[in-house]
């Protein structure tokens, strides 16, 4: 599926629609809002997925600087090799004693990585429903994800963690808040939240996820709630659509409940964003990810007003599947996202929430060591970043690959096989999240495949 495509199906939805079927969740928890106990101070946690759409080549974004591994990292990228000299350097020695570098595009966490100590890299991670190495991948000894180098699979296989299932209707974030989402009885919306349309990631078999946009609650175009407005067109699209009266068939009464809650819910959360402390942290202009983020922190900050123990938000940057043209456009995405990911950090100092609040990023899949005439093509193990004052930061995680073509973790053209499987990278966060041992499973159905289930980067 091509890019323009996708967005179009991933944010073309009808806003009425949207908000209507988020406020569903919300009218469930409402319905047991009187037996909840209110949210205990300090006691609040989300979880911030930042999924780069069109897969991120992080083989450029996390480079290693030991001069003989360098040697053979520029070897094989040829043209798209980063210059050496350019590198930021990361304070951290691998078990191999070899030292990396950031894209210079990357001053922001190249700090945060080396001074508060509070970005932590995770390697070589992607799909997998057992360990694999390279003689079992080509004998086709141990199953698969299906459909792999697909942009749609597998941001599929990503935002599930349950690549064997030919029909998968929940995310791993809509199982982690099924798990517990009894901690926000009193909530006046979803316990996940989006602000970049809908996505598989949030969707539970209990929680559905709200949509929002970067300016807030989304609002039907034409539509006033006020039953007294002049507005002929609002008064016909109100007349056609609600009413607050009861209705007698029943799929006009489900539809007329539905959106009646939807529209509450909307009243009632722009009443919280207007009742927030406002943020000084300055976002960057003309960087969608940042205006994402920064609506974000605004929810955060309307925690206590909407009274919420767990959030899990979901925003985008898109942009990252290049075939061509690398050189000249991933530099300009690299430094969106660390710009974005450093204001929104700030920002979480300034709430007082940084231990409460992590950030991870998540892709289609990272991108084939060996390049094409300007880019680089499908691949499927990436690295990813960690944020957060619980996060266990100035370190890399997991497995850092052989950079050489036809290694043991070559599945063919540098798309290099995971080692770090989306399992344990899901697990170790919805732990740190609250979930526990016996939940583990649901939110995450193959962990048992795998030797841990906790990373460590985070607790």
């Amino acid at each position: 599926m091509n890019s323009s495509r996708r967005n179009f199906l991933r944010h073309s939805s009808c806003a009425a629609l949207s908000v209507a079927s988020a406020s569903a969740a919300y009218f469930d928890l409402m319905k047991t809002a009187a037996l909840a106990a209110p949210a205990q101070a300090g006691d609040y946690k989300a979880l911030v997925c930042v999924f780069l759409y069109g897969g991120n080549d992080s083989h450029n974004m996390l480079v290693p600087r030991t001069t003989a591994d360098y040697i053979l990292y520029n070897r094989t990228r040829g043209s798209l090799s980063v210059p050496q000299a350019q590198l930021r350097a990361l304070n951290f020695k691998d078990s191999a004693q070899r030292e990396f570098g950031l894209h210079p595009s990357m001053p922001e966490l190249q700090t945060l990585f080396n001074t508060p100590k509070k970005l932590a890299l995770v390697a070589n991670v992607g799909p997998l429903l057992r360990p694999l190495n390279r003689t079992e991948y080509r004998a086709k000894s141990k199953p698969l994800p299906p459909q792999l180098f697909s942009h749609s699979d597998q941001q599929v296989h990503w935002q599930t963690s349950w690549p064997d299932q030919q029909i998968t209707r929940s995310g791993w974030g809509g199982r982690i808040a099924d798990a517990i989402h009894s901690l926000n009885t009193n909530s006046q919306v979803s316990m996940n939240l989006s602000f970049a349309g809908s996505n598989t990631f949030q969707v539970g078999n209990d929680v559905t996820p709200y949509e929002m946009s970067s300016d807030g609650p989304l609002k039907l175009s034409g539509f006033d709630a006020n039953p007294q407005t002049t507005s002929v067109i609002s008064q016909a699209i109100r007349n056609g659509m609600y009413t607050p009266q009861p209705r007698t068939n029943l799929l006009e009464e489900a539809w007329n409940g539905t959106f009646r809650n939807s529209l509450d819910a909307g009243a009632a959360f722009r009443a919280a964003l207007d009742a927030a402390t406002a943020l000084t942290t300055v976002f960057p202009t003309n960087n969608n990810l940042a205006k994402q983020l920064n609506m974000v922190a605004k929810v955060i900050a309307a925690r206590n007003t909407l009274n919420v123990r767990r959030q899990i938000f979901f925003v985008t940057l898109d942009g990252f599947d290049t075939h061509g043209d690398q050189l000249a456009g991933h530099p300009t995405l690299l430094q969106r996202l660390s710009q974005a990911l450093n204001a929104f950090y700030a920002a979480t100092v300034e709430m007082g929430v940084q231990n409460q609040v992590t950030t991870f990023t998540a892709s289609d899949f990272g991108r084939a060591l060996k390049p094409n005439a300007g880019g680089t093509d499908h691949g499927w193990g990436a690295h990813h970043f960690v944020l957060g004052g619980a996060v266990d930061g100035g370190k890399i995680f997991g497995t850092f690959p052989n950079l050489t073509l036809e290694n043991e973790t070559d599945a063919g053209n540098g798309r290099l096989i995971p080692t770090t499987a989306v399992d344990q990278y899901a697990a170790t966060l919805a732990t740190w999240f609250g979930v526990s041992a016996t939940d583990l499973t649901t939110v995450v159905p193959n962990i048992g495949n795998f030797a841990a289930s906790n990373l460590g980067f985070v607790a």
